[in-house]
C-alpha cells in the first residue's frame, strides 16, 4: 500500500478534541512501538502539536483499519463524533499533505517555520525507536528539502503575521537597535510573552515586565533575565523606557497623559514608543497628541498584518505550485529506486555467465585450440546465453498472442520495430 497519514487537526477538530488525542514526547516512543505491532504496518512516524496529532505509515493490507482503531482506543477516542474528525491521506495527496505541513502552508499562522523543527524531531524520534525505515527516511529527507526550497524561493516566512511580532518589528522601523534601549512591557499573558522572546532574540537586554500579579511577572521575567514589578510601580519606570508594548485584560486604561508627562519631564525629547496591543486599550487615547511619543494601537497592528497575510498568501500559491512538481518528482525518484533490485540481479545474472563463460574459453585455450577459434566460440556461447530467456519468452508471447510483451521487448532492448509497412510510401 502507498505512503499513508492517519490524522486530526485545529482544521477538524477545537482544542478540546485535539487535547485528547496528543502525545508528549515520553509517550511517542512506547506508542511507536505499539504501532509497529500492528498488522500490516510496515514503518510509523507521530508528529503531535498543539494543532495536530498525526500517523505517518507505510501499511499494507488491513493496516488502515488497524492503525485508525488503534489510535481510537489509545485516546478514548471511540467517541464516534471523534473519530468522524479524523482525516486519512494516501499516495499523491499524502505526499503533498506532508509536504504542505513542512512548509507551513497548512498551519494555523501561513508560513509559519516552527512546524519545520516539529517534522524533524517527529522523524529522530521514529528513527530512534526503529519505525522509521528506508521508505520514510527517503520520504522525510526529501520533505525536508522541499520545505527549504519554498522558505528559499519564496516570501512564505518573510513578513511577520503576528501581532507580538508585528509590534516588535514596528519598533525596529523607530530604533535601529535594541541593545541600548529599556523595554517596559506591561502585562504577561502570551503575546506579551511573545513580544519578549522576539525582543530579546532581536538584542534588547534591558527589559521590565509590569503585572497585576507580580508572581507570575517574575516566572516571565526570569526567561529573560528581565526585572519584574507590579503595576503600582510603573510610574517609578516609564521615564526610562524607550519602548512600551501594552498587553493587559484591563477593562480600563492602565497608562494616562498624565504619567507620560511626568516620564518625559527626564527624558530631554528622547523619543518614546508605545505599542498599545490591547482591548479595551490600556493606553490612554489622548497620549496620541503628545510630541516625541509615538503611539500605535492593536488596529494599526492589524493592518501590518493583513499587508503581510496577504505577502504570505501571494508566496502559497508560488509554494503550492513548487510542491506539485515536487510530489511528481519525487514519484519519478521512487520508480527509479523500483527498478534498482532488477537491474542488480539483471547484473549478476550476466556477469555470473561471463566467468562462466570465459573459464570455459580459458580451458580450450589451455587445451591448444587456436585463439581465433576460442574467441568465436566466447562470442558464441555468451551471446545465445545471455539471449536464451528473453528469446524463450519471446516465443512463448508470440505463442499466447501476448503482443504488448513483444513490444515491451523490443522497447526494453532498443529495437526497431518490424511491423512496419512493407510497402513504403509506394
Amino acid at each position: 500500500m502507498p505512503f499513508f497519514i492517519l490524522g486530526i487537526s485545529h482544521l477538524t477538530a477545537p482544542v478540546a478534541v485535539r487535547e485528547r488525542m496528543s502525545f508528549n514526547p515520553e509517550q511517542i516512543p512506547p506508542s511507536l512501538g505499539a504501532i509497529a505491532g500492528l498488522p500490516g504496518v510496515r514503518e510509523a512516524l507521530i508528529l503531535s502539536t498543539c494543532n495536530r496529532t498525526e500517523i505517518y505509515a507505510e501499511l499494507e493490507g488491513e493496516g488502515p483499519a488497524a492503525l485508525a482503531a488503534w489510535l481510537a482506543a489509545e485516546r478514548s477516542a471511540d467517541d464516534p463524533s471523534v473519530r468522524e474528525r479524523f482525516y486519512t491521506h494516501e499516495g499523491d495527496t499524502a505526499l503533498r499533505h506532508l509536504f504542505r505541513v513542512a512548509c507551513g502552508l497548512d498551519s494555523q499562522i501561513l508560513g509559519e517555520p516552527q512546524i519545520l523543527g516539529q517534522i524533524k524531531q517527529a522523524y529522530e524520534l521514529a528513527r530512534a525507536s526503529d519505525t522509521a525505515g528506508n521508505c520514510l527516511h527517503r520520504l522525510f529527507q526529501f520533505a525536508f528539502a522541499v520545505a527549504k526550497q519554498v522558505r528559499t524561493d519564496t516570501h512564505i516566512g518573510e513578513n511577520p503575521v503576528s501581532v507580538a511580532y508585528a509590534a516588535v518589528r514596528l519598533a525596529r522601523q523607530v530604533f535601529s537597535r535594541f541593545e541600548p534601549l529599556t523595554v517596559l512591557l506591561i502585562g504577561a499573558g502570551e503575546t506579551i510573552e511573545l513580544a519578549a522572546r522576539h525582543l530579546h532574540e532581536q538584542g534588547a537586554r534591558r527589559m521590565v515586565i509590569a503585572n497585576r500579579t507580580v508572581s507570575r511577572a517574575r516566572e516571565l521575567a526570569e526567561q529573560f533575565q528581565a526585572y519584574a514589578i507590579g503595576l503600582d510601580e510603573i510610574p517609578a519606570h516609564l521615564g526610562e523606557a524607550d519602548i512600551v508594548i501594552a498587553s493587559t485584560g484591563s477593562s480600563e486604561p492602565i497608562l494616562h497623559r498624565r504619567d507620560v508627562e511626568t516620564a518625559f519631564r527626564g527624558r530631554k525629547h528622547r523619543p518614546m514608543l508605545i505599542v498599545d496591543i490591547a482591548v479595551p486599550r490600556d493606553v490612554a487615547e489622548d497620549v496620541a497628541g503628545m510630541e516625541d511619543v509615538y503611539l500605535f494601537t492593536i488596529d494599526d497592528l492589524h493592518k501590518v498584518v493583513e499587508e503581510n497575510l496577504q505577502s504570505r498568501r501571494i508566496a502559497a500559491n508560488e509554494a503550492e505550485e513548487m510542491i506539485g512538481l515536487q510530489v511528481a518528482r519525487f514519484n519519478e525518484q521512487q520508480r527509479g529506486l523500483d527498478a534498482v533490485p532488477a537491474i542488480r540481479a539483471l547484473r549478476e545474472h550476466a556477469a555470473s555467465l561471463r566467468e562462466q563463460t570465459l573459464e570455459q574459453a580459458r580451458q580450450r585455450l589451455a587445451h591448444g585450440e587456436p585463439p581465433e577459434q576460442v574467441l568465436r566460440f566466447l562470442a558464441d556461447t555468451l551471446s545465445n546465453r545471455l539471449m536464451h530467456a528473453p528469446t524463450a519468452q519471446l516465443r512463448q508471447a508470440a505463442h499466447e498472442g501476448r503482443e504488448q510483451t513483444i513490444r515491451d521487448i523490443h522497447a526494453l532492448f532498443g529495437l526497431e520495430s518490424k511491423d512496419k509497412d512493407e510497402d513504403g510510401d509506394g
